[in-house]
């Protein structure tokens, strides 16, 4: 059963999400400000997190912010829920890396669509990680494949791409790429996305998992002098965000890949 935070302080509200998804079947849990929000998103790891905008204390931007720059909460996709909302702010919201922007009112069934829609899309990028390339023979060979193979071949984005992967272990952020680049954060993330439906972002965390995995199965490393060599200050946030791409924690996944 997949799991959805809803961060919103208006009672009536967040009440009525809530129902629209426990009736779709999802285990939903609701908070009513933003710190309980992060505090819940950090210990629960659900698999979307559905925010107000406007909250007392810490508003939705904030929220976001925080949750994006915690490697623990930085891929769990996020839902903007706005009374109303102007392009650029719409566009602020996916510059701090959201995933969907909704405007009140909309129905259940819009809702439901919005979540389906990022919810499909987080497990195809699970079954990216876990599932070897039609041109390799298995799993090890995936993990272990150079790193040309693994941006996309864009020639907008080389230098983005070069960027990340020259420094992905070091704690990068989409701040430090984009004026490696000359470019503002917000036009740098609209392009990426608009070139590969990723947010940079999500591209450093993407590219720390990988090599992760290569180095879990080429050496005998501990986890954490893995987790520090791939760009990870604290052990347990990569190992919760390592469970969270392939549902395993590094030294089980280890297990079930070496022969």
């Amino acid at each position: 059963m997949k799991k959805i935070l809803v961060i919103e302080n208006d009672t009536k509200t967040r009440i009525m999400f809530l129902d629209y998804l426990e009736a779709a079947g999802f285990n939903a849990i609701g908070v009513e400000n933003g710190h309980i929000g992060i505090q819940q998103a950090q210990k629960q790891l659900p698999d979307l997190i559905i925010c107000g905008k406007l909250m007392p204390e810490l508003n939705g931007y904030e929220v976001l912010t925080r949750l994006r720059q915690d490697s623990t909460t930085a891929v769990i996709p996020f839902i903007f829920i706005a009374t109303k909302g102007s392009q650029a702010e719409q566009r602020k919201c996916m510059e701090l890396g959201a995933d969907d922007y909704l405007t009140q009112p909309f129905t259940a069934k819009e809702l439901l669509r919005a979540i389906s829609v990022r919810l499909k899309r987080q497990e195809t990028l699970r079954r990216w990680y876990a599932t070897p390339s039609p041109d390799t023979p298995s799993a090890d060979a995936a993990a272990l494949a150079t790193c040309e193979s693994f941006f996309p071949s864009i020639p907008k984005l080389n230098q983005c791409f070069n960027f990340i992967e020259a420094n992905y272990h070091q704690q990068i952020s989409l701040r430090d790429v984009a004026q490696a680049m000359g470019y503002s954060p917000a036009y740098l993330t609209d392009l990426v996305r608009r070139q590969t439906g990723e947010s940079v972002c999500r591209w450093i965390i993407k590219r720390r998992i990988a090599e992760a995995r290569r180095l879990l199965l080429a050496t005998s490393q501990s986890v954490q002098t893995i987790a520090e060599a791939v760009g990870y200050l604290d052990t347990g946030y990569f190992i919760r965000q390592f469970r969270q791409h392939n549902g395993m924690t590094p030294h089980v996944w280890r297990q079930a890949n070496q022969h």
